[in-house]
């Protein structure tokens, strides 16, 4: 069974910076594209960030040149250093992978719990 485990999560003032983590844990074939989505009260979920396997990235517009994804491909793992934070980046943040667990299966679409980032203005 894979899962995946965010964390990192936490109140932060505005300006201030946070590191969100998600490791994979389970039976780990091989992982695609890894990413960060998040979703704040009363609104859809929303990409943050996505890297590939090669290490291509793509950003929302709104947290271009303040936000990194990075991956560990060893440890199966996915980052977001969060720089520059702003009361509207206040979110549940979710860690989502497209993971094959065997090489006789395909890739599944794997989400994490979740974790709470809030920045004070």
């Amino acid at each position: 069974q894979v899962q995946l485990v965010e964390s990192g999560g936490s109140l932060v003032q505005a300006g201030g910076s946070l590191r969100l983590s998600c490791e994979t844990s389970g039976s780990v074939f091989s992982i695609n594209v890894m990413g960060w989505y998040r979703q704040a009260p009363g609104n859809k979920r929303e990409m943050v960030a996505t890297i590939t396997r090669s290490g291509v990235t793509n950003y929302a517009d709104s947290v271009k040149g303040r936000f990194t994804i990075s991956r560990d491909m060893a440890k199966n793992a996915v980052y977001l250093q969060m720089n520059s934070l702003k009361p509207e980046d206040t979110a549940v943040y979710y860690c989502n992978a497209d993971i094959k667990s065997s090489r006789w299966f395909g890739y599944n679409d794997y989400w994490g719990q979740g974790t709470q980032v809030t920045v004070s203005s």
